[in-house]
């Protein structure tokens, strides 16, 4: 038995069919339309079984079983529709002044015992000193690229 079943309206089923046969959009916009036309169980769709659909769209039925529930959990609308793309922003560990330490500590002698400062003992030193809770080595490389 089928979690999510595809029930569609007739207006619904209408912009589909509308839909797919305009011919403007995006390939994934118009197999996601036609997955929801043939699994509609509604009184005007004809039902088909996940296979039947996988075998005729050339998709996975995973790809059905997700695109049913988007629609139930979400709407039409999220499933004809890209989601926005939202870059992800990356947390800096070090500041301006944090970096300007680490790049005094990297231009200053190199502890007693070694004759230069590696990232890792550079990444130490940081976090012994407090400039930073804690770095990881390749943020130190990184910080030392940018500076040259």
């Amino acid at each position: 038995m089928k979690k999510y079943i595809v029930r569609l309206s007739g207006e619904e089923r209408k912009s589909l069919k509308r839909l797919v046969s305009s011919g403007k959009g995006s390939a994934r916009m118009f197999t996601r339309a036609r997955i929801l036309l043939k699994a509609d169980v509604g009184s005007d769709g004809p039902g088909w079984p996940d296979e039947k659909i996988a075998d005729a769209l050339d998709v996975t039925i995973q790809t059905i079983e997700r695109i049913r529930k988007q629609l139930v959990e979400r709407g039409l609308e999220a499933v004809l529709s890209r989601r926005k793309y939202v870059q992800k922003v990356s947390r800096k560990k070090l500041d301006g002044d944090a970096e300007a330490h680490l790049i005094a500590l990297a231009c200053a002698d190199a502890p007693e015992g070694y004759t230069r400062w590696s990232l890792r003992l550079l990444a130490d030193k940081m976090v012994e000193l407090g400039y930073v809770e804690s770095i990881s080595h390749e943020a130190v490389r990184r910080v030392l690229k940018k500076t040259s």
